[in-house]
């Protein structure tokens, strides 16, 4: 961590140049002594990969950054907010730390925050951002987490856990075995030293595969931000072995939280009817497509679904619904030739559920413009292929 970085000209230089080619300020070279151009770049690239993901660490003065990668895969604000909402105690240890994000709300909820950070400068500088944002009750260790539980006597309310999701080879993996910490492997070790884990998990695991490999899991909430998965919380609790509860939010532009929750053992006893479209159509929102409690929402919304696999929704009246709303204008089975000599060219939206063919493959058939309002969905009900025509409601 080079300090140098702090003085008020390095500072002023970082915010006037965010908008700057990083290049074009490698070839310049560091107008700076004890600074590189280098050390410039990575910070203007990684102040500004924070200006929407991290507002408060973009507009606080003295903020260090580390290398554009670890904004990358930090916690963003909104996600960071809500994990801290779901603990409380006196004591949480962070057992793969980061740039400190989690850890930084979890201290507002939480009297005293230990942050594990196995690398050493990545360490450092959460420790120094912990000062200027005003925070007080977060230790920093430079130090892998497991080996601090294993070699400290603190017990803690919580620990929370973000394993990181590639091999030694810079690999993507899919499995929690697979990645580092290996929760499933340590799950004893790490219920010892608390009652309470959080385990963050990449949004593309298999829910249905977790459960089956971690044990004492209370709750799964799948997070959405503005429509798109984030995260996989898992609330695993000593001792807990009833039915996991399965919760969702889609947190939304105006703040609104969109939830729903059940569990998988109420889905598979869940009936519902299925039908062609009515006056309104619904589509989830994906925390909820996420969640695969497809029959469980259809039940509880009162709504019909198209088809056994085709996860849309109708109705004739009205209702709020976590997700898309739509009015049916009118539709009819998919023929081709009838569609492309209708649709062609037209200026509307393309969605493909449980059809055969992807929409991208459909846009370019019918050489359609993007809507905001009008949708087309190809899909399937009661078994035969159909064409939705409707507007956003």
């Amino acid at each position: 961590m080079n300090n140098n970085l702090l003085h008020p000209e390095v500072q002023a230089f970082i915010s006037t140049h965010l908008n700057e080619d990083p290049h074009k300020i490698l070839l310049k070279g560091s107008p700076f002594d004890g600074i590189t151009s280098q050390e410039l770049v990575t910070q203007i690239v990684a102040k500004k990969k924070s200006q929407k993901k991290l507002p408060t660490w973009f507009h606080t003065p003295k903020i260090l950054f580390p290398p554009p990668l670890s904004i990358e895969q930090t916690s963003s604000e909104i996600t960071a907010q809500y994990k801290a909402n779901l603990v409380e105690g006196e004591v949480l240890i962070d057992l793969t730390g980061g740039f400190g994000v989690d850890s930084y709300y979890f201290a507002k909820k939480v009297h005293t925050v230990h942050h594990c950070e196995q690398k050493e400068v990545l360490s450092q500088i959460a420790q120094h951002n912990f000062g200027p944002l005003g925070t007080n009750n977060i230790s920093c260790y430079a130090v892998d987490g497991i080996q601090f539980i294993q070699e400290t006597s603190l017990d803690a309310d919580w620990l929370y856990v973000d394993p990181s999701r590639r091999d030694n080879h810079k690999g993507k993996v899919f499995l929690l075995e697979d990645c580092e910490p290996n929760v499933v492997a340590h799950l004893s070790l790490l219920l010892s030293r608390a009652p309470n884990i959080l385990l963050k998990t990449s949004p593309l695991f298999d829910i249905q595969k977790g459960l089956q490999v971690l044990e004492h899991v209370k709750e799964v909430h799948c997070v959405a931000v503005h429509n798109e998965m984030k995260e996989l919380l898992w609330i695993v609790e000593r001792g807990f072995s009833e039915t996991p509860k399965i919760k969702t939010v889609n947190l939304q532009k105006d703040g609104t939280p969109q939830t729903f929750e059940g569990s998988h053992t109420e889905e598979k006893h869940v009936k519902v009817d299925h039908g062609e479209p009515e006056k309104f159509l619904y589509e989830p929102n994906v925390a909820i497509l996420k969640s695969g409690l497809f029959k469980s929402v259809a039940s509880i919304y009162n709504l019909r679904k198209l088809d056994v696999n085709s996860h849309l929704y109708t109705s004739n009246e009205r209702i709020e619904f976590p997700g898309k709303v739509f009015k049916v204008k009118e539709w009819q089975p998919y023929q081709r030739k009838t569609i492309q000599r209708k649709y062609s060219g037209m200026k509307i939206n393309i969605s493909s559920r449980n059809f055969p063919m992807e929409a991208s493959r459909i846009r370019g058939q019918l050489k359609t413009l993007e809507s905001e309002t009008v949708q087309l969905y190809f899909t399937t009900a009661l078994g035969k292929r159909i064409v939705i025509d409707c507007i956003r409601d």
